[in-house]
């Protein structure tokens, strides 16, 4: 029978379609045609994309030039302009601002073709403290309240360019989901003077029907009131408030099971598009005892619909619990090897 099911932080309900039960085969889907051609972030065409901001490169190579491992460079495009004021203002009963912000692309890796879950652990570490580096540089700017830090792979999660990247965002004001997020942490704290996000790991390790793997710091979920279908967390088994301040033995133990984790989803679904986003903490609030960072994973198997538009409802046609159970088992030793 069907259930709904209340997310225990925001309040909102979703539907899980028991009834339809889809298996990672019923979700088929093409694979992605190579688009070919010019790619800005290839190696040797450092000249084709904005001035680099930030790189990791060896032997001391110049700005701009090859030699790099990771690069970061602004969006050619951005969604938001680094440069004015906020001037918030009114325009009769509405409100506007200036679209002040940052918009910033993680170059990965130089290798067109490489696959972010296979890079190796150590490049995998490079890439996310490349990502803690500009937030934390990012947060300086006291015109920015929240740094937003996402990837997108394949054409259904909204990625333009197939090469390997993720990219940064800077906002002068707090995101929806962040300030629901934020809220419902809150008064759960205020009624239990218990961390939510710190319950539902408790909750989890000791039920272990959601778990899909851990290790000494971190663990990755089904969550109870999944939206889509495999939908996947990652959450510190301990309490932490903010991606950018992990210390580098917190980011070798998120690095293992983000690459774990990609790498289930991979296999288990035949390399489908998703996205990722790291939800953090406000800028210049890491000690907040109701708040937990985690990123979400959002494999793109499904569409919403009208009756989601609608009512604001999510329908998962596979139960989380079956889920995990997928992800658990599946085999990802020569993925591993391979490397």
């Amino acid at each position: 029978m069907p259930q709904l099911r209340k997310d225990p932080v925001l309040g909102r309900w979703v539907i899980i379609s028991t009834e339809r039960g889809k298996r990672p085969t019923d979700f088929a889907h093409a694979a992605e045609a190579k688009k070919g051609g010019f790619c800005p972030f290839d190696f040797g065409n450092e000249d084709k994309t904005p001035p680099e901001v930030m790189a990791y490169r060896e032997n001391g190579s110049a700005p701009d030039s090859p030699g790099w491992q990771v690069r970061v460079v602004p969006n050619k495009f951005p969604a938001l302009a680094i440069e004015g004021e906020v001037d918030r203002a009114g325009e009769g009963m509405y409100d506007k601002m200036n679209g002040v912000g940052a918009h910033e692309v993680i170059i990965e890796t130089p290798d067109h073709d490489a696959n972010f879950a296979e890079l190796p652990l150590e490049h995998m570490e490079l890439v996310i403290q490349a990502a803690q580096e500009r937030m934390v540089d990012l947060q300086g700017d006291t015109r920015f309240r929240y740094i937003q830090l996402f990837r997108n792979r394949g054409n259904a999660a909204g990625a333009s360019l197939e090469h390997p990247h993720s990219q940064l965002i800077a906002l002068p004001i707090l995101p929806k989901r962040l300030t629901e997020e934020l809220t419902g942490s809150q008064k759960y704290y205020a009624y239990k003077e218990r961390c939510v996000f710190c319950d539902i790991v408790a909750q989890e390790k000791w039920t272990k029907t959601r778990v899909i793997c851990e290790n000494d710091r971190f663990v990755t979920i089904a969550p109870f009131a999944a939206r889509f279908p495999f939908e996947t967390w990652i959450m510190p088994s301990y309490h932490h408030t903010s991606f950018e301040v992990m210390d580098e033995e917190a980011r070798h133990d998120f690095a293992l099971i983000l690459k774990e984790t990609l790498l289930r989803i991979n296999v288990a679904l035949d390399n489908p598009p998703y996205n990722f986003i790291v939800h953090t903490s406000p800028a210049g609030e890491r000690d907040l005892k109701y708040y937990h960072w985690h990123m979400e994973i959002m494999p793109k198997l499904t569409k919403v619909a009208g009756f989601e538009w609608g009512s604001g409802f999510y329908i998962n046609p596979t139960p989380p619990e079956e889920a995990a159970d997928y992800l658990r088992e599946v085999d990802i030793t020569g993925e591993e090897n391979a490397k």
